[in-house]
């Protein structure tokens, strides 16, 4: 396995371009899936290993994949879908993967796809996938670690979210867009990505409208046809490399990523003490020679993302006074504590919060990445810390970032890739 080291305490400083956003492209490449005639090309698709996954999950269902990871451009010919079954030993691999229900339930009337891997979070039920399936006339049923879902044709129907999922929505546009009849989603998720999917589908002839608020309509139709699609960069990699700036006390400017879709990070960032400005296509922040303290919750968009929790906790470590993180989206979301307390932090843990009493300064250690979004924020804390640091286990992070270690390289930072 990979490893990181990390030798740091230098100051990042340059401009950085955001990879397409992995939450947005997983989803798109699955709802391909429905386009049940010609070529679908999806552009600015990041060469991680989710992607890569995804490309086996749908080539095992029959669709045609070809993909070129030097110009992130992926095409799906799914004309010839002709297995109805998602295995264990590619689901397992993440928790994206369960996207493929809705599209194959669509497409052949009967879906049979193995429960989730991935991130271990604690609790991540699909049950409201399962229950909108069942709200639009499917019979779904457990057995064996497989969701078995059978329906054809699916029925519109009103579908209410106790809290949003984003890909609980997105599954259900899968099954919707062809429904009999009109489908309304309240309480949905809001997320960028979940706009960009609604996107893609409605240029491929789908009529979803209101993507974004908490209340969707799609209104049926026959069919969907091939088109040529650009998935949107990715906040959550634009977020990690403004945050490795703050940390260091640099200065990064960060292209590629729409800022509006970053609105409460900056605001957390800016009473941090950095200096943040923005144009239509980037942000460039200036951290401060001392980050002050942060009160954060996690909360579903446009709330502070909780793919960016472990990445503030860093920051909150070098600051001064004491930072509250409250974690509200996932049960188990602090197994980085651990590993940033070996650097020197001075985290205690209550229930689902995080006091964090800022240190002068970290000091180099050897940690490990325990999932994406973990090893991102240990990342970034060995950046501001004193000294040699080894990062352990990194295939985890390039499951949502590409090239990491070079694209921080470009901005000053003193990180290689070791292969053991």
């Amino acid at each position: 396995m990979d490893k990181f080291v990390i030798n740091g305490d230098h100051r990042l400083k340059g401009s950085v371009r955001t990879d397409g956003s992995k939450n947005a492209a997983l989803p798109i490449i699955f709802g391909s899936l429905l386009i049940d005639r010609g070529e679908t090309v999806i552009k600015n698709v990041p060469p991680l290993r989710d992607i890569y996954t995804a490309i086996k999950v749908m080539e095992h269902l029959g669709a045609k994949v070809t993909y070129n990871a030097q110009h992130c451009v992926l095409t799906v010919n799914a004309e010839n879908i002709d297995q109805n079954t998602a295995p264990y030993e590619l689901m397992r691999q993440m928790r994206a993967s369960f996207l493929a229900l809705g599209p194959i339930l669509a497409r052949l009337g009967e879906a049979r796809v193995s429960l989730p891997g991935g991130c271990v979070l604690g609790a991540r039920p699909v049950n409201f996938h399962v229950a909108g399936f069942r709200a639009m006339g499917a019979k779904v049923t457990e057995h064996g670690g497989y969701v078995v879902a059978r329906g054809k044709p699916l029925k519109g129907g009103v579908i209410y979210f106790d809290r949003p999922s984003h890909t609980g929505t997105e599954n259900i546009f899968y099954g919707a867009v062809t429904a009999k009849g009109k489908t309304i989603i309240t309480n949905a998720a809001c997320d960028p990505e979940v706009i960009d999917v609604a996107n893609f589908l409605n240029k491929a002839g789908a009529r979803i409208h209101g993507a974004g608020t908490p209340n969707i309509v799609i209104e049926p139709v026959k069919r969907l046809n091939a088109i040529e699609y650009s998935v949107s960069g990715d906040r959550l990699v634009a977020g990690t490399y403004l945050i490795a700036g703050a940390i260091t006390g640099g200065e990064v400017r960060v292209t590629g990523c729409a800022p509006e879709t970053l609105t409460v990070v900056l605001h957390k960032l800016m009473e941090m003490g950095c200096k943040v400005t923005q144009t239509s296509k980037s942000v460039t922040l200036k951290g401060p020679r001392k980050l002050s303290p942060v009160s954060v919750t996690t909360f579903p968009y446009p709330g502070f993302p909780t793919d960016l929790q472990a990445c503030i906790m860093a920051a909150a470590c070098v600051g001064s006074g004491t930072s509250h993180i409250t974690e509200t989206v996932f049960e188990d979301r602090f197994s980085h504590t651990m590993e940033m307390r070996r650097l020197g932090a001075g985290i205690d843990i209550s229930s689902n919060e995080a006091i964090i009493t800022g240190v002068k300064e970290l000091h180099g250690a050897e940690v490990m990445a325990s999932d994406i979004r973990a090893g991102a924020g240990i990342v970034l804390a060995c950046l501001a810390a004193k000294g040699r640091s080894d990062v352990l286990r990194v295939y985890h992070v390039d499951r949502g970032y590409y090239k990491l270690e070079e694209k921080l390289s470009s901005l000053g930072a003193d990180i290689v890739r070791i292969k053991e």
